[in-house]
């Protein structure tokens, strides 16, 4: 594994849409801690991404700054709290002709699901096996490292063979200050044995993340034959003490499954219409 410390993410400023961006298409991706936006580009795929913070009381303000005044469509998939989503469709519905909300399909583009009730597998997972799949074959063990921790498996035919789900590094020590407030939720570097208590939780909970990330690779390859390309997303990815060895990492891979929802099911989208 590739070991790296832990450093402070700058927040990313909202920048003005260009003229060229306010008419078209824009992709929205509302998670549990912040917005991730970006103009659907001409080659298909997501334009310079705009992520606002929504811990605050500024999250009006910031969709000013980063949405463009007018666009054809957006495209919103959320697995943020319902008021939260309604905020941003609000704000959308001021700018946009049509708003589509991308839904979990139990199959499309070459991407089978394996839940029977497509309903319960979560948009965000959903789009980015997506992605996943549009960036070749695999197999792929997509990984998702954000409030939740979560793992999905593809074959090599597009078959998605399930997945995991775990609590975060982040959610991990949040439960645990919260339960025992002198365990502090943040800090500490990751050690193999620690000799202080920041230490030993940040060695704990990011370790117990990898752990399964590396068992779940393991397992795959048993079942599949083949070891499967590691694919990491999310938030909580840069905050990892180390890098899981051969990983390759995409920032926006549930924008890139957004792009590729709006193309596979053009020009007759199946989400639902805010």
């Amino acid at each position: 594994m590739t070991e790296h410390t832990m450093s402070e993410q700058p927040a990313t400023t909202p920048a003005s849409p260009s003229s060229a961006e306010r008419s078209g298409i824009w992709l929205c991706d509302l998670g549990n801690s912040r917005l991730k936006c970006a103009p659907l580009g001409a080659d298909g795929r997501p334009g310079p991404v705009v992520a606002v913070g929504h811990d605050g009381t500024d999250f009006e303000t910031a969709l000013e700054a980063a949405l463009p005044e007018r666009c054809e469509a957006a495209y919103v998939a959320s697995v943020a709290a319902p008021a939260l989503r309604v905020r941003l469709l609000d704000a959308l519905g001021a700018r946009c002709g049509r708003i589509v909300r991308p839904c979990t399909l139990p199959a499309l583009a070459g991407l089978r699901i394996a839940y029977a009730e497509p309903a319960s597998l979560g948009v965000d997972r959903f789009l980015a096996m997506l992605a996943a799949r549009t960036r070749g074959p695999g197999p792929w063990l997509v990984v998702g490292i954000g409030t939740a921790l979560t793992l999905d498996l593809i074959d090599h035919e597009g078959c998605h063979r399930g997945g995991r789900i775990a609590p975060s590094p982040a959610l991990m020590r949040a439960s645990l200050h919260a339960r025992a407030a002198h365990l502090p939720e943040v800090g500490g570097t990751f050690r193999d044995f620690a000799d202080t208590t920041p230490d030993a939780l940040r060695s704990g909970c990011d370790g117990a993340a990898l752990a399964l990330i590396e068992r779940a690779r393991g397992d795959a390859a048993t079942l599949l034959g083949a070891m499967p390309r590691l694919l990491l997303h999310g938030g909580g990815v840069a905050a990892l003490a180390q890098t899981p060895d051969g990983a390759e990492h995409a920032d926006s891979l549930v924008l890139e499954g957004i792009a590729a929802w709006a193309a596979a099911t053009a020009p007759a989208a199946t989400g639902a219409v805010a």
